[in-house]
């Protein structure tokens, strides 16, 4: 097998545009899918040879290449995912039984702790989340994570004549879309050799249109060929050889694109929200079949790790949508077991599923799968890409009147956050059952207030401590009768009076305290500002309950 690896530069904001998000918005992919640089070099290819919308191009009799080259699978075009220049690697998405604890932010960290839930589950009874980047590197041990920049711009539409927007024509609609200055490493795997040269002239001129909404300043690409020391005759997506992982005691199979399947009934197998356990059955009973096909042995599932999402696209030749169908998302893990003395997992046979892909849509890039990619580890570390520091960025003076400025803007960036919080705080923060009368609710919110107003004489942590005694203290000294309201009102099924100690000794059960860092020109939030903040907002936020309790009694 013969690859063809490039480097796709996006030189302004690429739309790619995917299946999710609001109506009124479009938002792109994380990557380059690999139809759009096989339509845009069909397209080429087409105007090179003199061809016309109105040929039959499939008839292999007059055009015996063009199938091969574009349709027929024999030619893949895989997704452009980022590229680390650094490391010169292309990077593969990330799977998906891979977590970290809840809280947990990379940005703020050297690195943290993934744990592969496909390997082990941890005993500890703490929250788990899926990682916030899209893609990573794997060497080894060192693992790196990565996640697209985009740019969101808001549109409207406007009347072609008038230049504007009017009654019938002014809708406001937003773009998400991947932001210029990135690149992304574009493959094409060719099973004829000499078909090489046949698509890499297709190259040239070395820019690219891709995408939607080119005429309003987006999809501009730059095509960079990479070394052709960097080719090889057997190119591979994980770097791996085959050899070096046939000999495990279970099979993990990642998908490193989304995959579309069908049944043995001809029907889309996926897995869409609020599944049953047949359908989740089914969707791993028709993969298990294919790679028994495949890899000549007998398997059982152990467990999954996925998601699902609808896929679709776009037929520039008849100007329409192409069919939207469910399939199994990039990153999605499937762990089988398998017995060693009713056959060996062939090294040959890995290599060519891996080569091949499986499912529908495989020229586009769908379909790509790894076997036994990652190294047995249950628990590891990963971090972000080095980055690159710009030495000429001016610094500020401490203390100057920019730098000032540059916190004052800060503050205002961490209170609007707080205040966005708060609110959603406050919606989900129902008191049930409500066994507090409104005297004792009038009371709680009068001792808040005052622990919120009330001058104290120190400083630091003595005053934040001094503020939180006075609510403390308060629901210490309660009498009989109310503390047994205060205990009988439930919040998220906790005495309410337990919840609000909670609260005011630890506000990071409520506050996502790791990402309440914000940095304007270099000048961030001071620390004791902050643990400030933290209080204050979870002051207002009992008050806030009291209140909403209030008025939710007097609606009854």
């Amino acid at each position: 097998m013969k690859a063809i690896t490039f480097l796709l530069h996006t030189t302004q904001p690429l739309l790619a545009t995917s299946l999710q998000g609001d109506p009124n918005s479009d938002i792109s992919f994380p990557y380059i899918p690999g139809s759009m640089i096989r339509g845009v070099l069909i397209g080429r290819y087409l105007q090179r040879h003199n061809l016309k919308s109105t040929d039959d191009i499939l008839d292999e009799s007059k055009y015996p290449d063009i199938k091969r080259l574009f349709f027929n699978g024999n030619t893949r075009y895989l997704n452009a995912y980022l590229y680390d220049k650094q490391k010169q690697k292309r990077t593969l998405p990330v799977p998906r039984s891979w977590l970290k604890k809840k809280g947990d932010d990379i940005s703020n960290l050297d690195e943290i702790t993934v744990y592969d839930f496909s390997y082990e589950t941890p005993e500890e009874d703490i929250s788990y989340k899926s990682l916030d980047e899209s893609f990573c590197t794997v060497d080894d041990k060192d693992i790196v994570l990565y996640k697209e920049k985009r740019r969101i711009n808001i549109h409207n539409m406007r009347n072609r004549k008038k230049g504007r927007g009017d009654e019938n024509n002014g809708a406001i609609f937003r773009y998400e879309a991947l932001d210029a200055e990135q690149y992304f490493q574009a493959v094409i795997l060719c099973d004829d050799p000499d078909d090489i040269e046949k698509i890499k002239p297709l190259l040239e001129p070395q820019e690219m249109w891709l995408g939607g909404s080119q005429s309003a300043g987006y999809g501009h690409t730059q095509i960079i060929p990479i070394e052709e020391d960097e080719e090889h005759d057997y190119w591979d997506e994980v770097g791996i050889e085959p050899e070096d992982r046939n000999d495990r005691e279970l099979i993990r199979i990642t998908l490193l694109s989304d995959l579309i399947l069908r049944d043995k009934w001809g029907h889309y197998v996926a897995t869409p929200p609020n599944s049953t356990g047949d359908e989740i059955n089914q969707k791993v009973e028709s993969l298990t079949q294919i790679l028994e096909e495949l890899l000549d042995i007998k398997l059982e599932p152990q467990s999954s790790y996925t998601s699902s999402l609808i896929v679709g696209g776009f037929n520039r030749k008849w100007g329409l949508p192409l069919p939207q169908v469910p399939a199994l998302a990039a990153g999605s893990v499937f762990v089988f077991k398998y017995n060693k003395e009713d056959g060996e997992l062939d090294s040959e046979k890995i290599r060519l599923v891996e080569n091949q892909g499986i499912g529908e849509r495989r020229v586009d890039g769908f379909g790509r799968i790894a076997i036994n990619w990652l190294e047995e580890e249950a628990i590891f570390n990963a971090c972000l890409p080095k980055r690159e520091t710009n030495r000429e960025q001016p610094q500020l003076v401490p203390n100057s009147e920019d730098s000032q400025l540059a916190q004052k803007m800060a503050k205002r960036l961490l209170e609007q956050k707080l205040d966005r919080r708060l609110l959603e705080k406050v919606d989900n923060c129902k008191l049930r059952p409500n066994k507090l009368s409104n005297s004792q609710l009038s009371r709680l919110m009068i001792v808040a207030t005052q622990a919120l107003r009330q001058e104290i004489k120190k400083s630091g942590v003595e005053e934040l401590e001094e503020r939180k005694k006075i609510v403390i203290d308060f629901l210490k000294n309660l009498t009989k009768n109310a503390n047994s309201q205060f205990e009988d009102t439930k919040v998220y099924r906790k005495s309410f009076k337990g919840q609000i100690c909670d609260w005011l000794k630890d506000s990071s059960t409520w506050l996502d305290s790791d990402n309440l860092k914000f940095s304007i020109a270099g000048e961030s939030v001071p620390p004791d500002l902050v643990e400030k903040l933290k209080l204050e907002y979870t002051l207002r936020l009992i008050i806030a309950v009291a209140k909403q309790a209030t008025k939710d009694k007097q609606d009854e």
